[in-house]
């Protein structure tokens, strides 16, 4: 038997309150089948707000509480079943259909949600920035379709998104090709690598690209691809590989963004739970999640 302890309130209380007027609205993509490697990340939201009741709402670094920040949880969004043309559609349409927030923290699912997610924030992605933390550049050729591969490409070449508008932080050694690369540079993207972050450290990285895009864009979009961490932090990660990102550091940056107020939605995706037996990478998707609600709180 669970003992209920009132002087220590969980996370998974504090995301079943039903506030009538949020701030904050969290959200469940149940989409993998676009993924370019097998995976039931479909399955992860499920987990995650299991997880959830395994954190407090303090944060005993920061000295900050959220547990009063009012929140609702949209539930899942029922696109498991659609295919990668038609998920797209219906993603970008319940998201134009969500009430009004600040902050909207998409729960995925595989990176494929991004796109539609990006599309719906703005009938001008001319003035949108995206900000993306990622293993990859997430711009392989479109030709296969809109994979978990190809969201970036996608959103430059079939939906108007400036290159120079995305930052991408934590690319890795070995999870990209060159050709790749010399499409991001010539697109005008912005690309910090897993070095570049070690060397002038997060805070830095984070807040250059925010001052770069708080004086061309309206709205921010974040993408956090769980696959930037370094494997041993995300073995239920797919496209995760040796020498990423810690979670400290992943966590860090996160924050940073969501305290930004021109930041209007975060996503977390890559996560397939059924490949992490032992929640190490949910608990890590967990630790983030709530790290940016954190940031939220101190805007």
């Amino acid at each position: 038997m669970s003992i209920v302890d009132p002087h220590w309130p969980r996370a998974s209380v504090w995301l079943a309150s039903e506030h009538d007027d949020p701030s904050l609205l969290v959200v469940g993509v149940l989409s993998s089948r676009a993924s370019l490697s097998p995976s039931r990340a479909d399955l992860t939201p499920l987990v995650v707000r299991d997880r959830l009741s395994r954190f407090s709402t303090f944060h005993g670094e920061m000295n900050i509480d959220f547990g009063d920040l009012p929140v609702r949880d949209m539930g899942n969004w029922p696109v498991s079943n659609l295919d990668m043309h038609e998920m797209p559609v219906a993603v970008a349409r319940l998201a134009r259909d969500l009430p009004p927030a600040d902050l909207k923290l998409y729960l995925g699912g595989d990176n494929a949600i991004t796109r539609p997610l990006v599309v719906a924030e703005s009938e001008n992605l001319g003035r949108v920035g995206v900000i993306t933390f990622d293993a990859h550049h997430d711009v392989r050729s479109l030709e296969g379709g809109p994979t978990n591969g190809t969201p970036i490409r996608g959103l430059i070449e079939e939906h108007g998104l400036p290159g120079q508008n995305v930052v991408q932080i934590g690319i890795h050694s070995f999870a990209n090709s060159a050709a790749y690369r010399r499409y991001s540079d010539e697109a005008g993207i912005t690309v910090v690598t897993v070095d570049q972050v070690n060397r002038i450290g997060m805070t830095a990285a984070v807040d250059v690209a925010l001052s770069q895009m708080s004086h061309t864009c309206d709205r921010i979009y974040v993408d956090v691809d769980l696959d930037v961490l370094d494997r041993i932090f995300a073995p239920g990660c797919p496209g995760s590989r040796p020498g990423g990102l810690t979670v400290r550091q992943l966590a860090e940056g996160v924050a940073r963004c969501a305290a930004h107020p021109k930041v209007t939605a975060i996503d977390f995706v890559e996560v397939d739970s059924e490949a992490d037996p032992h929640f190490i990478t949910v608990d890590n998707t967990v630790h983030v999640i709530l790290s940016a609600v954190v940031g939220f709180a101190t805007r």
